[in-house]
């Protein structure tokens, strides 16, 4: 459900009320009182729940086995009848959207955006707090604001159903699905059609400045921001995107190109965001995004004029109907073949289309290019001159010590605010000349030509249900599956490429993530065209392997393979981009941990796996490497491979096994041995153990402290194996809105509670995970140790339906068909990846789970949780926030931690697993 109203609607006095209204629909209606029968109702019925706030709008969605759809639309229904907006959940709810806003209180993005905001004109639109915290809320009460009847004015002006979109899938035919909707959804209050119509306002933003923004991360990113008039209207001709296209290119010519190989920059985007500040009523906001070097930091101006250059060179030569016409072609093929996405995702995008788009396009819209409008597009593009550009410097070289310093009081971010000089302004309006190095890009070679359906005359036989292994050579193993699903001219084929002694030592990890990023940086103008026709390419590094990925159609999939690993085969590094991409990797190593989720999980892997290179270690070698130690390193690295691959989907088989010829040709190398591959073993606790690991946060202005607590459970391997997995699967179904409930929802503890089984390595654990900007982490510790000692009664107090209904609807969950030819790929990449080869291991836990009772999880329960089990094995992770006391941690020695100083020491005197994969 889309409702027509969101943060712009907020009253001045109470900023934040629209999104406070969104979490204050979910406790409890006249019908429904219970203020987590909605959440709990879905959960034992295998479904979710989600709702957002945007600048115009506000949308509430959920997902349910499909049996249950209607009991589901039933309860949701009555968010837009008779919410209950109970004063006693309102506090406590106050407290839900403060926690959601300390999330992202050390957030770059979020604090440059609220910095436009702050610093939009008075009394515009664009001039308030979106997110809304206690201090918005709290302080709007205190000054006299009754925030329940403001809330209830908001929404008796705005809930009804003139101001909303609707959108349901389902398994039931479309005159039942309307039957319920009729009967379920006739008592929402009619009103007046909304109306998204363009506004003439005033001026967002002061002409002439530039903003300096410190930042967070190390990081400088330079943006640029134009505003456009609004272009809801004009989505056949999309002007706006054809401009993006052409700014945001990465290809020979483009601005971004020139601008790498002057070293100025790393990465560049353009366009407009999808976000509702950025594409409202209100105005277009057209952003380019560019991560500056150091180099590029110094010479900014330099590289603003670079881009008035490129835009002076996009009037001279006129809109080109064959660039629309490619971005035409590519728009109908995406359409024409769209992949299914999850159905909570589609319904979403839908009901958002519907405000947007006039009815016979809701579909369509987005796709669609369809006409050519060359005087729009000049239109559109008079208006990025300098006289209507902001310019913001988010960047961690920020002088602290300027007395020009102000401060964005709600995220409490320090800025300044900078004339440009006029002169600069002169040369940017009109550049005197254009680099010969910039021209438009060239027509592109990987849009494909062939839709050919491979298996259009096949029947679907038990040699064709999951992959086949089609060639097993020592140094290549190839798994294959031709689509017969699906039926879309997509293939997806991935490998995992072992290269030798990438990980065996600390310098040679470095040294491959190295070579990894300069491979990439060589080969972006090709892969840049390749996704711009929707081919995809991914590379990343596990341990060491090099992941990489192709996907989309399939048409020029070998040819763009060919290419790829003739590029890489023939690669040198050259000085210039190795000093670049070297100081690129610096900055990603120091900026790794800064968010205390990642860092906790970070630390359990530390901890878990045998080998595991820190960070900061990693830095300290990187800062000492050369060129000559790169060339030196790349010859051994691929001396000797081995590759493992799946090719999946509109391929046949001969094609495939020629994609595996295109690698071993190219790399005619010598096969890797077993015995030098890394096989990568992970801790067994001890019977009983209880360890500790605790530090601080990495950044030293984050409040937010995180609680993980993991409980290792049993090696993935045996019979025993596949029934293991279903009762911890069942165990978390059964627990999961509990725990939500209790921790977030009644306790207040923080925005992000968590809970659910973790594969590390073939090692099956189960994880709580809390994040708080309150609490300490021993606080924390203590509820959740709490919650975990209360499930015993929470178990046994289940009764038989409420068992029934988890359980046949995680049955359900598991026999649900992939919704797109890419999630099966991932599913059977997994089985690849992890060397389990069960592909159809759903299905298998699926038919495990009919036999599994309710004594089982009890018992699950009682063997791996309850502390008084010697099988209870668990390890915690205590990050502390800025605003905690670590020292508090002295208090722990009273029970029986073991905690953690020196991981080495732990790992020289403790036992592992046998390696799986």
């Amino acid at each position: 459900m889309c409702v027509g109203m969101g943060s712009f609607s907020d009253p001045s006095k109470a900023q934040g009320l629209a999104h406070f209204l969104e979490h204050m629909l979910f406790m409890g209606s006249s019908e429904y009182p219970d203020e987590n029968e909605y959440d709990s109702y879905l959960s034992k019925h295998g479904g979710s729940s989600n709702a957002f706030t945007e600048a115009e709008y506000t949308c509430y969605y959920f997902e349910v086995n499909r049996e249950y759809l209607k009991g589901a639309l039933n309860r949701f229904s009555q968010f837009f009848i008779s919410p209950l907006v109970k004063a006693e959940a309102m506090e406590r709810e106050v407290l839900a959207v403060d926690s959601e806003f300390n999330q992202v209180l050390q957030n770059d993005s979020c604090r440059l955006l609220q910095l436009h905001c702050h610093t939009s004109s008075p009394g515009h639109v664009f001039n308030r707090f979106f997110w809304g915290n206690k201090k918005s809320l709290f302080d709007a009460m205190e000054n006299g604001v009754n925030l329940r009847e403001e809330i209830l004015q908001i929404y008796r002006g705005n809930y009804h159903g003139g101001m909303m979109k609707l959108v349901i899938i389902g398994g039931e035919p479309l005159d039942i699905l309307e039957d319920w909707v009729v009967e379920l959804f006739s008592p929402v209050k009619a009103g007046p059609p909304l109306k998204l119509t363009a506004k003439i306002d005033m001026p967002i933003w002061k002409v002439g400045k530039l903003y300096k923004l410190e930042a967070v991360k190390d990081v400088h990113i330079l943006d640029l921001s134009w505003t456009l008039p609004c272009l809801h209207k004009e989505y056949l001709k999309k002007p706006e995107d054809y401009l993006a296209h052409l700014l945001g290119h990465e290809g020979k010519g483009s601005l971004l190109y020139s601008l790498k190989s002057k070293g100025l920059a790393t990465s560049l985007s353009a366009g407009v965001g999808d976000e509702g500040m950025r594409r409202s009523s209100v105005a277009y906001i057209f952003v380019m995004s560019i991560y500056l070097t150091d180099l590029g930091l110094e010479k900014m101006y330099e590289v603003i004029a670079a881009v008035y250059q490129y835009i002076k060179l996009l009037q001279q030569s006129k809109p080109q109907e064959w660039i629309f016409k490619e971005l035409q072609d590519i728009g109908n093929m995406e359409f024409r073949f769209a992949e299914e996405q999850p159905q909570d995702d589609y319904a979403v995008e839908l009901s958002e289309n519907m405000l947007f788009y006039s009815e016979e396009h809701i579909v369509y819209g987005e796709y669609a290019f369809e006409k050519w409008d060359p005087e729009l597009v000049e239109y559109v593009l008079s208006f990025l001159s300098p006289d209507n550009m902001r310019i913001d410097l988010l960047t961690k070289s920020f002088d602290k010590h300027s007395k020009a310093i102000q401060y964005e009081p709600w995220f409490g971010s320090q800025y300044i605010e900078e004339d440009i000089p006029p002169s600069l302004f002169n040369s940017w309006r009109i550049p005197a000349e254009i680099d010969p190095s910039l021209h438009l890009p060239a027509k592109n070679e990987f849009i494909p030509c062939d839709f050919t359906l491979r298996g259009a005359n096949m029947l679907k036989s038990p040699n064709t249900n999951d992959p086949r292994c089609i060639v097993n050579q020592p140094m290549m193993k190839f798994w294959y599956k031709i689509d017969l699903t699906f039926n879309v001219p997509r293939a997806n084929t991935y490998f995992l490429i072992t290269v030798k002694d990438g990980y065996n030592s600390l310098k040679n990890c470095v040294l491959t993530e190295l070579f990894v990023k300069l491979l990439k940086d060589e080969l972006n103008e090709v892969l840049y065209q390749a996704e711009v026709a929707k081919l995809e390419t991914s590379l990343s590094i596990l341990g060491d392997k090099l992941e990489l990925k192709l996907y989309g159609f399939n048409d020029k999939l070998p040819f763009l393979l060919s290419k790829i690993l003739s590029l890489s085969k023939s690669f040198v590094p050259s000085i210039d981009r190795f000093k670049v991409i070297k100081e690129d990797m610096e900055r990603a190593y120091r900026n790794t941990n800064m968010k205390p989720l990642s860092h906790s999980s970070y630390l359990r892997l530390q901890i878990l796996r045998e080998r595991f290179w820190d960070i900061d270690d990693k830095l300290s070698t990187l800062l000492e490497l050369s060129l000559s130690d790169l060339t030196a390193f790349i010859p051994n690295l691929l001396s000797q491979l081995h590759i493992e691959g799946l090719c999946h989907g509109n391929l046949s088989e001969e094609e495939a096994v020629s994609l595996s010829n295109i690698f071993t040709n190219i790399f005619d190398v010598q096969p890797l041995p077993v015995e030098l591959r890394h096989q990568e073993r992970v801790l067994c606790f001890p019977l009983g153990a209880s360890l500790l690991r605790s530090v601080h946060v990495k950044n030293k202005l984050e409040m937010n402290s995180v609680v993980e607590l993991y409980f290792q459970i049993e090696q993935d391997i045996g019979l025993e194996a596949t029934r293991l997995r279903a009762i911890t699967d069942l165990f978390s179904n059964i627990i999961e809105e509990p725990c939500f409930n209790q921790l977030r929802t009644k306790e207040q503890l923080g925005y992000t509670v968590e809970c659910g089984p973790r594969m590390s390595y073939r090692v099956l654990g189960f994880c709580f995970r809390v994040q708080s900007s309150k609490y300490s982490p021993l606080y924390l510790q203590n509820r959740i140790d709490n919650f975990i000692g209360g499930l015993q009664g929470l178990l046994d107090g289940l009764d038989d339906e409420c068992f029934e209904n988890h359980r046949s609807g995680l049955i359900a969950e598991k026999l649900e068909k992939d919704p797109s030819l890419s999630y099966e790929t991932g599913h059977y990449w997994s089985q690849i990846v992890e060397n389990r080869y069960s592909f159809d291991m759903s299905k298998v836990e699926a038919e495990e789970l009919k036999t599994v009772q309710k004594n089982d999880v009890i018992n699950w329960y009682n063997t791996y949780l309850k502390p008084s089990s010697s099988k209870c094995r668990q390890l915690t992770i205590h990050v502390w926030g800025c605003n905690t006391n670590i020292t508090e941690e002295a208090k722990l020695q009273e029970k029986p931690w073991e905690v953690i100083e020196d991981i080495n020491a732990l790992k020289t005197s403790s036992n592992f697993y046998s390696s799986l994969c």
